[in-house]
């Protein structure tokens, strides 16, 4: 089995509650909390960036500096220059890319139908005089890549697990899968409450 492609986490909550048959809520408690997770909401797992918008600027600027880009290229290199930890959205990148142009520091050429974006003397001079390293070191310094992000993909890839039993498994392979994440459950709590350390 592949787990290349994952699916959303509510896509696979909402496949295992009509594998089980409690798809349908009455008017009202759809929006409840079950399983631990809001309705609708993804499982947190560490390892996320908080940018600023002042992070955004000083980004896009250093990417420029070493050579032209187009959008879709920013939100990619700045995803991976961070580990993952940053995926920037078109509504941060475009509304900044508009706002670096608009100060003079960046301008737009078309490049095979592509709006491509490079820096301007005013920007080389911006980022030159820059004492702010690029926020993408910053993120990658306090991340333990090798522990939060394997973390995080064996947890996807659990759920996608999960989803495929719930799809195409008989009830007692569901029945099982189910006894197992309880069992999983109490002993990730247990590590949490310190109860697995020996004395």
């Amino acid at each position: 089995m592949s787990y290349a492609m994952t699916p959303p986490w509510p896509v696979v909550r909402r496949r295992m509650a009509m594998a089980s048959g409690h798809h349908k809520h009455k008017k009202g408690r759809g929006r409840g909390r079950r399983g631990g997770f809001p309705m609708g909401s993804a499982p947190f797992f560490p390892g996320k960036a908080k940018v600023s918008r002042g992070d955004v600027r000083v980004a896009i600027l250093h990417l420029l500096a070493e050579e032209p880009m187009h959008g879709y290229q920013i939100m990619q290199e700045l995803s991976q220059r961070s580990g993952g930890m940053w995926q920037p959205s078109p509504g941060s990148i475009y509304p900044t890319l508009q706002q670096l142009s608009d100060e003079g520091l960046i301008e737009a050429t078309d490049q095979d139908g592509k709006k491509v974006y490079r820096l301007t003397e005013d920007g080389y001079a911006k980022v030159e005089s820059a004492e702010d390293a690029p926020p993408w070191e910053r993120f990658g310094s306090d991340t333990d890549e090798d522990g939060l992000f394997a973390l995080r993909d064996l947890g996807f890839q659990v759920g996608a697990a999960v989803m495929e039993v719930a799809r195409s498994g008989s009830e007692v392979q569901i029945a099982k899968a189910k006894a197992i994440l309880e069992q999983t459950k109490r002993d990730v709590y247990r590590i949490l409450a310190g109860d697995d350390e020996e004395s």
